[in-house]
């Protein structure tokens, strides 16, 4: 399996310095700082990044459960919110709330909450966040 790799780079100290980051690939990339990320400056910031890794990943799972179970989607979306907040003296990520919308012809709107479910209990971007954010998940058939 492969490996994927990022980096990033932070010039200065916290509140006045400024970071970028870039993917491998050159497809993902950008500038943060401190107001883009605790604040609501413009920029990017580690949690969006986080957020879509977990959309990107939890739509990818869903629709290959839901295909091997027999019900192939015709479509799933999925946004991510990723919240940190101050715990203590430190920023913690303490929440991601996921919305996912899905077209299943032929599935009823409990077996998709569950399918959603566990799409979100086993994919991998949860595995690595599980234990340590809560998720609270919101799944409906458009």
């Amino acid at each position: 399996m492969p490996t994927r790799k990022a980096s990033a780079v932070w010039e200065g100290g916290l509140k006045g310095g400024k970071g970028s980051f870039k993917a491998e690939s050159g497809l993902v990339g950008g500038n943060y700082g401190f107001g883009s990320r605790f604040e609501q400056a413009p920029g990017s910031n580690p949690e969006e990044l986080i957020a879509a890794a977990h959309a990107a990943c939890l739509s990818m799972a869903l629709s290959g459960g839901l295909e091997k179970a027999g019900k192939p989607a015709t479509r799933v979306a999925t946004e991510a919110a990723c919240t940190v907040e101050k715990v203590g003296d430190a920023f913690k990520i303490t929440k991601m709330k996921l919305v996912v919308r899905g077209k299943v012809p032929g599935m009823d709107q409990a077996a998709f909450v569950a399918a959603a479910e566990a799409a979100k209990d086993g994919c991998p971007v949860s595995g690595a966040l599980k234990g340590n954010v809560a998720f609270e998940l919101d799944a409906k058939l458009e």
